[in-house]
């Protein structure tokens, strides 16, 4: 696959068909688009301008630039201000002539058949999801959390291992429903729990709520996440890099990580 580099963004082409609706229509629909990734974690995707509904686009007067990209003309699509960027001209040769849809301004986004949430799946990550037999027990402030023998454990490309355990290996006593959710393109939308452990509400790094210390959105859950990752419905996970992992009676080093 042939690939541009400039600075820190790179650009490919992409053999999938691309669509964005807004309002029940096509706003793109491209076998075309480019992979952009404007920042290191994922791509955004790019359409010709041949390609998307000219009718739509309202140009609003305004430019905005980028060192690496260059000027677009910022556009209106159907009504909804600043959705779209054009690049007419650009020191990215291959994005001349392209459009960026801003992706929350769109109501549906679909790769080939089947729609896309959050943002365009990077190509260059992979999920593996294994069953394991291997010991985790999760303490917060020196409390056991959660104990299993029956994890399964995500291997997300970037990330460190995500270890989701059976709820009744987790002390759900100490569980709080919070109303945080969150949506990730591989594995759906997640819901949250805080982790409230008894005391005065002064110590061990959570939030005192006058009955406990709160650690806030520290679990959380996919009920029905998407189909390639459906080995982890129900399950639980704790953030690695906000509690103590024992892994085979082996304290876990916390990582560093964008969370």
């Amino acid at each position: 696959m042939e690939q541009t580099r400039r600075g820190r963004v790179r650009v490919e082409p992409t053999a999938k068909r691309v669509r964005a609706y807004l309002h029940g229509r096509p706003v793109a629909d491209s076998t075309r688009t480019l992979m952009v990734w404007e920042v290191p974690y994922y791509p955004t995707y790019y359409f010709p301008l041949d390609d998307v509904d000219r009718g739509l686009l309202t140009p609003t007067g305004r430019t905005v630039r980028s060192p690496s990209r260059g000027e677009a003309e910022v556009h209106a699509v159907g009504g909804r201000p600043d959705a779209a960027l054009v690049y007419l001209d650009s020191p990215l040769e291959e994005i001349k002539g392209h459009v960026r849809l801003e992706w929350g301004a769109m109501d549906a986004w679909f790769e080939e058949d089947e729609e896309v949430f959050t943002h365009p799946r990077d190509p260059y990550t992979r999920v593996d999801i294994l069953a394991s037999s291997r010991h985790v027990r999760v303490e917060i402030d020196g409390v056991t959390v959660a104990d299993s023998h029956h994890p399964r454990i995500l291997f997300e490309t970037g990330l460190p291992p995500r270890y989701y355990l059976p709820k009744t290996d987790v002390r759900l006593d100490l569980l709080r429903p919070s109303d945080t959710v969150t949506h990730c393109p591989y594995k759906g939308q997640a819901e949250y729990w805080s982790v409230v452990l008894p005391g005065d509400g002064t110590g061990g790094g959570g939030d005192g709520d006058g009955g406990g210390v709160v650690y806030k959105d520290i679990v959380w859950s996919y009920r029905t996440p998407l189909a390639e990752s459906q080995k982890i419905a129900g399950l639980m996970a704790f953030y690695n890099e906000k509690v103590d992992i024992h892994l085979d009676g082996v304290l876990q080093e916390r990582p560093k990580t964008p969370f």
